[in-house]
């Protein structure tokens, strides 16, 4: 598990392919959960935040502000039916 500090910025990415050739999904979502939170769910086309970097590559820069761990997951439906999820550990600050 990746582990960070509160304020870097963390970079949280998926590729969907189909048969190892680069696809589209129709609709791409991602979830993240911070630590004592609820479900966030961003969609590609709808929030800006989720970003298509090349042909069924897809990116959402994350700046966590509360440590523990951050659970993230891409979906994806219609032309690639595809999920992928992980998670992240934020440390607590020394300073603060």
């Amino acid at each position: 598990m990746n582990i960070y500090e509160i304020g870097d910025q963390v970079r949280c990415s998926a590729a969907f392919t189909v048969n190892g050739v680069a696809t589209d999904p129709t609709t791409i979502t991602f979830k993240y959960r911070k630590p004592g939170g609820s479900v966030v769910t961003l969609t590609y086309g709808v929030d800006g935040s989720v970003v298509k970097s090349s042909t069924g590559g897809y990116y959402v820069d994350l700046t966590p502000d509360t440590s523990g761990v951050w659970h993230i997951g891409f979906y994806g439906t219609g032309s690639v039916v595809a999920a992928g999820e992980s998670s992240f550990k934020v440390s607590k600050s020394n300073l603060t």
